[in-house]
């Protein structure tokens, strides 16, 4: 009855401005994950408030076996899940290419118009 006087009662939410492509949709929700690349704050910072692709240079570690063009989760040093996207090599690479500069490894492990982050 509060509302119907006018009275500001219940909770607002605010509409979400930006919308997901259906391709990103697809890497978020869609594509299965095989396997798991885990990087360090340093790239945590880069993917999550910079919008930049990844770069060996930030990948500790990698789990799971995958191929090129494989979906991947992203993880931070604590385990959480940040992003979602499609692997630019595969994990036997990655493993030799992980902690090393882009002029060594010749560009993203996952670039950023294929990561969706989730934080």
């Amino acid at each position: 009855l509060a509302a119907a006087d006018g009275a500001e009662v219940g909770t607002w939410v605010a509409p979400h401005t930006s919308k997901l492509s259906s391709r990103k949709l697809w890497i978020a929700f869609g594509l299965p994950a095989a396997g798991t690349v885990v990087v360090d704050e340093g790239a945590v910072d880069a993917l999550v408030n910079g919008g930049r692709s990844l770069l060996a240079v930030g990948v500790s570690a990698v789990r799971g076996r995958f191929d090129a063009w494989d979906g991947v989760e992203i993880e931070d040093p604590s385990g959480r899940l940040i992003a979602k996207g499609i692997v630019g090599i595969g994990s036997s690479e990655l493993h030799d290419a992980a902690g090393k500069h882009s002029s060594e490894t010749g560009g993203a492990v996952v670039h950023r118009d294929d990561l969706v982050v989730l934080i």
